[in-house]
């Protein structure tokens, strides 16, 4: 996997993600892994899943189920635009089928309910959660690091829903640290991935054990998801000018502003060798340059 270099003392590195593949961009193409392997399996035909309208996960897996044979139904949070975002336009140009849900009803998702009124509705579809966030989207970001990336001992990642964030940690080194820069204000990204732990390793003393190593920065969050400020589309700007990576507004622009600031404060010691994980979600800078 390529790598491009941020800077040179203290060692921080970028691993390409988002180069995995040109559509199924970065972490969703792990995350979705194993869920289209377990849909295969299961013998179903159609995947259903959840997301917003410039949702990355809904985008990949769009792209993902044409390419495995599969149908998609994407139920879209909130009420349908007038003029729909490119990203949702690519997702049925893909052949997915948009469902739009008010908010509220958006929040019961999760629920038995919810869920029974999707097969009522839809048939026997294979449900994955939003973002991918489940045992099989977990299992599949446990691979994103190599061996090769044994040499660094701190590991540096955006967060949303915490599955990638759990995914690396289970697979850490002894050596290794995480460093979590959660996208969104709130102080709960701890919580959300020791619940992905709790749940994939059936042990809560275990999962807290594991949650309680991470190390949170919360104060690059720019005041929420996929809110944004001049500062950070300037340094967005400058690091696909000067460093030749292209970075999106939700999640790693705001990952590497804060690896950055970190740096610049002389927070990491001179042989720390830093990994910066990312995770791609590219097409959502899209919602920027088009307003």
């Amino acid at each position: 996997m390529e790598y491009s270099l941020w800077s040179e003392s203290p060692i921080c590195a970028v691993k390409r993600v988002d180069k995995v593949h040109p559509i199924i961009s970065g972490n969703k193409w792990f995350k979705l892994k194993y869920n289209l392997e377990q849909a295969k399996m299961g013998e179903y035909d159609t995947l259903l899943s959840f997301g917003g309208q410039w949702s990355n996960h809904i985008h990949a897996l769009a792209y993902a189920a044409r390419e495995n044979g599969f149908k998609s139904i994407g139920i879209i949070r909130g009420e349908q635009l007038e003029a729909k975002s490119q990203m949702l336009i690519d997702a049925e140009s893909y052949g997915m089928q948009l469902e739009f849900v008010t908010r509220e009803a958006y929040k019961e998702k999760h629920t038995e309910d919810f869920k029974m009124w999707l097969m009522e509705q839809y048939g026997p579809c294979f449900i994955i959660p939003e973002g991918g966030a489940n045992f099989l989207g977990i299992n599949g970001c446990i691979e994103i690091l190599e061996e090769a990336d044994e040499e660094y001992n701190i590991i540096c990642c955006s967060a949303g829903t915490g599955a990638m964030a759990a995914g690396l940690l289970l697979s850490l080194k002894k050596h290794q640290k995480l460093h979590v820069f959660p996208s969104l204000k709130g102080g709960f990204m701890k919580d959300e991935i020791f619940n992905h732990l709790e749940y994939f390793l059936m042990d809560r003393d275990a999962a807290k054990e594991l949650a309680n190593t991470v190390v949170f920065h919360d104060d690059y969050h720019f005041d929420g998801y996929a809110k944004t400020t001049p500062q950070l589309l300037d340094f967005i700007e400058k690091t696909k000018s000067e460093k030749g990576i292209p970075l999106d507004q939700v999640y790693t622009g705001k990952l590497m502003f804060g690896v950055n600031d970190l740096l610049q404060c002389n927070y990491f010691e001179k042989n720390d060798k830093i990994l910066v994980i990312h995770s791609g979600g590219l097409q959502g800078y899209r919602s920027v340059e088009n307003v």
